[in-house]
């Protein structure tokens, strides 16, 4: 049986009926067991079941991190755990760092804990995501993080940073125009994309070519994440562009 424990939650995969919930939720330590049958729409929302128990809001340790939720309204993926971390360890003192489709601080909570950013811009289209983003940036004492509650392809032409995080995967290339033109020259941009594996190592980057157009691009690093399908990899593509 795969699951994963997010705070006092279990997400199962599946559940065989002989399986005694209760047993199951005290050998855990969980006060809750749901099963996530997909995340749906541009605003990542959970179409959900509830197994055992009641309580949809916890708070999950991650990184020397705190992220506050709710299950029934937010995604939450645990696979992103190691590259959470990696991108924060990669922001230098003093960047202005913009997290497009920033959730509840996924990518914004440990670049703020863990770099000396200068500003950590984040942005949400869903507003139960931009309430925990909030309440996530007080829980961490997190000074130098701006929410913004809206669309990516409006809000990201008000800013300009040195790094970009595009931590989405569904149609994430029909925003790379826009991330482009935000990003200072010799900025880097972290670009996420599911792709068939044959393709991995040509389609993200010349997407991202494509959408610099006159400007130089340098690939630094194609970061496989997981698999997110049969013959399909969720990648992030590090991009320098002058």
């Amino acid at each position: 049986m795969k699951y994963k424990k997010i705070g006092d939650i279990l997400i199962l995969d599946n559940i065989p009926a002989e399986d005694d919930l209760s047993q199951l939720a005290s050998k855990h330590n969980v006060k809750t067991i749901m099963k996530i049958n997909h995340i749906q729409g541009t605003k990542r929302e959970p179409n959900y079941e509830i197994l055992y128990g009641f309580k949809t809001e916890t708070v999950n340790k991650e990184n020397k991190c705190l992220f506050k939720l709710d299950l029934s309204k937010v995604m939450w993926s645990k696979g992103n755990t190691n590259e959470r971390l990696r991108i924060a360890e990669l922001v230098r003192d003093g960047e202005t760092v913009l997290d497009m489709f920033a959730g509840i601080g996924y990518f914004s909570i440990p670049i703020s804990v863990h770099s000396n950013a200068n500003e950590v811009i984040s942005i949400e289209i869903n507003p139960n995501s931009y309430y925990y983003l909030n309440e996530n940036i007080n829980l961490n004492k997190c000074k130098n993080v701006t929410p913004v509650l809206g669309d990516c392809l409006i809000e990201t032409p008000k800013y300009k940073a040195d790094r970009i995080v595009m931590g989405y995967v569904k149609t994430t290339h029909h925003y790379l125009k826009v991330a482009v033109n935000s990003l200072n020259k010799g900025g880097i941009i972290h670009y996420h994309e599911t792709v068939p594996s044959k393709l991995m190592q040509t389609r993200p980057i010349s997407r991202i070519r494509q959408a610099c157009e006159n400007r130089d691009v340098e690939l630094l690093k194609i970061n496989k994440i997981k698999k997110y399908a049969p013959g399909v990899e969720h990648v992030v593509i590090d991009a320098l562009i002058d």
